[in-house]
């Protein structure tokens, strides 16, 4: 994730953006903010899925064919 300091950067941008609008250069700040805060959130939570196996009732692992090869394509912990 991003940097405590990141984020506030963010959020000020966007209060900004509501009170008075932004400059071309914080515009792409915020732009260049909110795509890094996008790519580390996508990589946690693809690194949580890699940590799920699917249990029926029967205690039989019935995850996701796709997640299952996702978990191997990208060394994630196998169950």
């Amino acid at each position: 994730m991003l940097h405590e300091d990141k984020l506030n950067r963010i959020n000020q941008l966007a209060k900004k953006a509501k009170e008075s609008g932004l400059t071309l250069s914080e515009a792409k700040e915020q732009k260049e903010l909110r795509t890094e805060y996008l790519k580390g959130f996508r990589k946690s939570f693809e690194n949580q899925l890699h940590s799920v196996t699917v249990v029926d009732e029967e205690g039989t692992d019935v995850t996701p064919e796709a997640l299952k090869e996702s978990k191997k394509h990208n060394n994630g912990p196998t169950h």
